[in-house]
């Protein structure tokens, strides 16, 4: 899907900054549409069409007027000298009488965007008026809060570049609760959710006429845990985000300063309880933090019965019983390996590059400790899921352990691993392959060992993949591995 400023590009005479200035409007006038009861829709000039719709919004504390999608489409012929005025005059227009619409009576804002003198688009605001009743104070002060920010656009106050971006997730809501402050932090409306929330915190008063500021510090029971932000969010002197805790409850608050060519004039705070997204979210922390504690706990047990084996080896007098108590260990270190680096994240994905990269090395020192054997590398495996690192580590321990032993036999040379992560017709793939420049494959068929058997049955149980040894290109042999992550 394009980005909304991306069909007027070569039309718009953009300077530093001013397509980002719409995005973070498009990304913040859902707040507006609520305030406003209305839809908004966002205008910029066309050579073939007047105007195209960049953008179109629905309130969500009303039912919408326009109910299909306009966006890409050129600009009605009734709205176009309305949008026009706005454009020139660089002030909020209104239509001079009430327009019909599908048996609703609607009446039309015109609001340009303008950035450093510049107008860069034209905001309209479409209202139904068809309801006979009277508004009530709650609509009358959303609406007039409405249109304090789009009066701060046509002065390039509003959105502002401070404004909170971040990920955490809980933002407040207009139906969240939202508080109106004066120029001195003291509230002038507060809205039936915004006092509920205030109410869960344990302040049983009523807000209006009260300093926010005074307010929240009264709630606090440890001030050494307070938000550095907090002070300047609830008097509403920055765009920024904050929170509160207090008695169990967890208050998410946003300010946003309401400003006229002059000064500050005042502030809207929104504000949602969050106590139980909060709660999860520890929850969450908490598995995780469990999750990494098994892993780091498996492999102290994998590497304990590593040791045993080592210990056992050590009094076989056996040479057969030693080399295979040998590789029963390395094969145990080696998922021991696995865990360590799952034990060290959040996820349940490794960066098998990091963890084979050690492992490569120490296999093929293992195997051969009387003979010079160099390891090179090359390719990359990238981020694979733990359910396929651990008897893919496994596999590639066994091959290069068999490259040294019967692929140089006691010689010098070189054992290479090769990743090669790409897209196939049925989605990504990965082919490894270990090879060695040793004496190559035999001429008479061979009966394959524990070690080989075991990853025969790795690769096509566990990873579903295939498995080939053939000749390598100069001599020696070289073992491809191609498996799927389709779906991994």
């Amino acid at each position: 899907m394009a980005i909304f400023t991306d069909p007027i590009r070569e039309h718009a005479d953009f300077g530093p900054g001013d397509a980002e200035w719409l995005h973070l409007l498009v990304g913040d006038w859902q707040m507006v549409a609520d305030l406003a009861f209305a839809d908004l829709a966002l205008w910029f000039p066309h050579p073939d069409h007047g105007y195209v719709a960049l953008a179109h919004v629905r309130p969500s504390t009303t039912h919408t007027v326009f109910h299909g999608d306009f966006v890409g489409e050129g600009i009605r012929s009734d709205l176009q000298p309305l949008v026009d005025k706005a454009w020139n005059s660089r002030s909020i227009e209104r239509s001079s009488e009430t327009n019909w619409s599908s048996d609703m009576a609607l009446r039309v804002e015109a609001v340009p965007m303008v950035r450093n003198g510049r107008t860069l688009a034209v905001v309209t605001t479409h209202m139904d008026l068809s309801s006979s009743r009277m508004p009530s104070r709650l609509e009358l002060t959303y609406r007039q809060c409405a249109y304090d920010l789009l009066r701060m656009g046509t002065l390039g106050l509003w959105p502002d570049f401070a404004s909170p971006t971040g990920s955490r997730r809980g933002a407040p809501r207009v139906g969240d609760g939202l508080i109106r402050l004066d120029a001195e932090g003291i509230v002038q409306y507060a809205s039936p959710n915004g006092v509920s929330a205030f109410r869960r915190l344990g302040d049983g008063e009523s807000l209006e006429g009260r300093s926010l500021a005074e307010v929240t510090a009264s709630l606090l029971k440890d001030r050494r845990m307070v938000d550095e932000t907090l002070p300047l969010v609830v008097t509403g002197r920055m765009p920024w985000r904050s929170e509160i805790e207090s008695r169990g409850v967890s208050l998410s608050l946003r300010a946003i300063p309401l400003r006229d060519e002059q000064q500050r004039f005042g502030a809207l705070v929104l504000c949602r309880d969050v106590s139980e997204l909060r709660r999860r979210e520890m929850e969450l922390v908490t598995k995780d933090a469990t999750i990494r504690e098994i892993h780091h706990r498996v492999k102290n047990n994998l590497q304990t019965v590593a040791a045993l084996l080592r210990m056992q080896s050590r009094r076989m007098v056996s040479e057969e019983a030693k080399q295979g108590l040998e590789q029963a260990m390395r094969r145990v270190a080696t998922i021991a390996l696995v865990h360590e680096t799952l034990s060290q994240g959040l996820t349940q994905s490794v960066d098998f590059d990091e963890l084979i990269g050690r492992q490569f090395r120490l296999s093929a020192e293992v195997a051969s400790p009387s003979q010079q054997v160099r390891t090179e590398r090359s390719g990359t495996f990238g981020e694979l899921p733990s359910d396929l690192a651990t008897p893919l580590a496994l596999v590639i321990n066994e091959l290069v352990t068999n490259a040294v032993e019967h692929g140089l036999e006691g010689r010098a040379g070189t054992v290479s691993l090769i990743a090669d992560r790409s897209e196939a017709d049925e989605g990504e793939e990965l082919t490894v392959t270990i090879a060695d420049d040793g004496v190559g494959l035999p001429d008479t068929p061979h009966v394959e060992g524990l070690g080989l058997q075991i990853v025969r049955t790795l690769v096509t149980s566990e990873l579903g993949g295939t498995i080939q040894w053939k000749p390598r290109d100069g001599g020696g042999t070289a073992v491809q591995i191609r498996l799927s992550l389709a779906g991994k």
